[in-house]
């Protein structure tokens, strides 16, 4: 597996866990910076790699009434605020081709969102920007259905490409995540990252909005690290009670760092592990 650059990080091909963390939505300009600051102090205590996230626009809320961020605009001046001021790699999502371009400007990361991962123009067009692309797998695909994902973005000359697992519908307004689908996303060749808040959501169950099992972040992620990933996706917020978006299945702010510890012990036991094993197979 090749390593996939971010910024001045790099994902994948054996480098360390690195961590993908914010806010669902810029809630404010203010907002945004007092958690990439406090992620970024969190990061530096916990010596690991870290991309801020944040979106500028929610376009798939579960309600036409519900917050869905300032924009494409302000929220890239606002994402471009915090770049220079915390010096770490950004992440957002694009829900239209015409916004690739620009936000590239800014952002080190175009994340295409599982609700549109077989939307081909969308796709290619943040592929040609030649930023790194995280395609989250959409609730309905087969861990092997993102080879074809994949390949739209190699076709325009991009190798820099990160698959998302999300987890998968399981009935109504429930996901469940299925670990050997790690494993096998990782057989594809390309850093897998496992986002952990958006695997405990209950999707429409809160009457308009999303409901969540914030209770079950931790165990989750513990699991998926066990098993074998590149990054972990959590977002993240100061008082989820009071979160703009995906308030029920947000990470609190000040439980951040013990898990994280608690993920670089369990991601050394599994590396140490998998290198056993090879060995033991040569």
């Amino acid at each position: 597996m090749k390593p996939v650059r971010v910024g001045s990080l790099s994902v994948g091909g054996g480098h360390p866990l690195a961590f993908i963390l914010g806010p669902c939505v810029i809630e404010s300009a203010a907002h945004a910076l007092e958690m990439a600051s406090a992620i970024h102090e969190v990061a530096a205590r916990c010596h690991v790699p870290v991309i801020f996230k944040a979106s500028y626009d929610k376009a798939n809320r579960t309600s036409v009434q519900s917050f869905r961020g300032p924009g494409l605009t302000a929220g890239l001046r606002i994402l471009e605020d915090v770049r220079e001021r915390t010096g770490l790699p950004l992440l957002t999502d694009i829900h239209d081709p015409a916004h690739a371009a620009a936000a590239a400007e800014v952002v080190d990361v175009l994340q295409i969102p599982a609700f549109l991962s077989r939307q081909t123009d969308l796709i290619a067009a943040a592929a040609r920007t030649g930023k790194a692309v995280n395609i989250k797998k959409g609730q309905f695909l087969a861990p092997k259905d993102m080879r074809h994902v994949i390949a739209k973005v190699t076709a325009e000359g991009n190798e820099s490409v990160l698959v998302t697992e999300r987890g998968v519908s399981f009935g109504y307004n429930d996901l469940i995540v299925d670990m050997r689908a790690l494993p096998m996303l990782r057989e594809l060749g390309y850093p897998v990252v496992f986002d952990v808040t958006h695997s405990v959501q209950l999707p429409g169950a809160g009457d308009g909005v999303t409901a969540g099992l914030s209770q079950y972040i931790e165990p989750l992620a513990a699991a998926g690290v066990a098993v074998g990933v590149d990054a972990v996706f959590m977002e993240v917020h100061d008082d989820p009670s009071a979160a703009k978006s995906d308030a029920a299945n947000a990470l609190r702010l000040d439980r951040l760092e013990a898990l994280i510890m608690k993920l670089k012990r369990i991601d050394a036991a599994a590396r140490e592990g998998a290198t056993a094993a090879s060995g033991a197979r040569a």
